[in-house]
């Protein structure tokens, strides 16, 4: 059976303030929760004006005190960023609040633009080479192991349960080589979906915490009682995408009726083509367009993205998108 978690960006709305973006993500997880998603996620960025979610692990502590069973992580953190250690001690100290719920999602990218190299007095480049080990000093950690001498306190032996990110073939590979689950992420960059997964499943190594490949896969879904209504809905998203491909970004927009009507051709094909992995439309529709892309990814779990200028609307296309599912399974 296919399962849906959540991942959410913490966006801040035009005419709104972080406190808003915190409340509604609170709002959203709780709302993921009673729906019966599995996880809910945010996601590390940094310096962009509409994302609330930089100090991913301190979202999670008050996203974890507003819910009580569903699982909640990082979607992810940009591990280039950080040093080994202090991960530890952050996640473990959200495994000892929230005990057997902390997922921690590890990526590779900054999360920013060039700048933020400087910003973090580090060496991004010499960092991203360093990943594989940086993620396997994590894993030693929370395994407990032995022969650790400074052990991270919180941190050491936490209960995490730890994912592998990816856009491309290298976090494909990373996940394979160590036996960890893989979520790749075709809510915006959908060109190597389909390789990546293949090489995943072909190369995984079974590991003392998982014996089969598992897959999760970023997939955008608006869902509301037209389709009309959902395509308008899915636009502040759609604008923030080309305000980003244009180096412009911003807070998030309202929504605008028939906005692709508005934009030149290599504007529509750009988003034509980020916008592959999307569910967009009543709940039939999203049903239909949720398994289908279920079935050619056989994914084991499918994350549903997609910022909507008003909380509660995303609030609404969540429960829809739970209810029009149910329990499915690809074919």
């Amino acid at each position: 059976m296919t399962q849906l978690s959540v991942l959410d960006l913490v966006p801040i709305r035009e005419g709104g303030t972080l406190p808003q973006a915190y409340a509604a993500a609170a709002s959203l997880a709780q709302v993921a929760e009673d729906a019966g998603y599995k996880r809910f996620w945010v996601a590390e960025h940094h310096a962009m004006e509409g994302i609330a979610g930089g100090a991913a692990s301190v979202v999670l502590a008050h996203v974890g005190h507003a819910t009580r069973t569903i699982r909640i992580g990082s979607g992810g953190i940009m591990l280039p960023n950080h040093n080994p250690f202090v991960i530890a001690e952050q996640f473990g100290t959200l495994d000892a609040l929230f005990p057997g719920r902390i997922d921690l999602g590890l990526g590779r990218a900054p999360g920013a633009d060039g700048r933020i190299q400087h910003a973090f007095r580090k060496n991004l480049g010499q960092a991203a080479q360093d990943f594989p080990q940086d993620v396997q000093e994590l894993r030693a950690y929370f395994a407990g192991h032995p022969d650790i001498g400074l052990r991270p306190t919180p941190g050491f032996g936490a209960d995490i349960e730890m994912w592998m990110l990816g856009s491309s073939l290298f976090g494909a590979q990373l996940a394979a080589a160590l036996g960890l689950p893989y979520a790749f992420a075709a809510h915006f960059a959908p060109d190597h979906l389909d390789e990546a997964l293949a090489v995943y499943r072909r190369n995984f190594q079974p590991s003392e915490t998982l014996d089969r490949p598992h897959v999760m896969v970023a997939m955008n879904v608006f869902a509301a009682e037209t389709d009309e209504a959902a395509q308008t809905l899915s636009t502040s998203q759609l604008q923030s995408f080309v305000r980003l491909r244009t180096g412009t970004p911003g807070k998030l927009a309202p929504p605008i009726a028939n906005y692709r009507d508005t934009l030149d051709p290599m504007a529509r094909r750009m988003l034509d083509h980020v916008s592959q992995a999307s569910a967009v439309g009543s709940p039939a529709t999203v049903r239909e367009q949720v398994e289908t892309f279920a079935r050619r990814t056989q994914a084991d779990e499918i994350i549903v993205a997609g910022a909507t200028y008003d909380p509660e609307a995303r609030e609404v296309s969540l429960r829809l998108t739970a209810e029009a599912l149910g329990a499915f399974e690809p074919a």
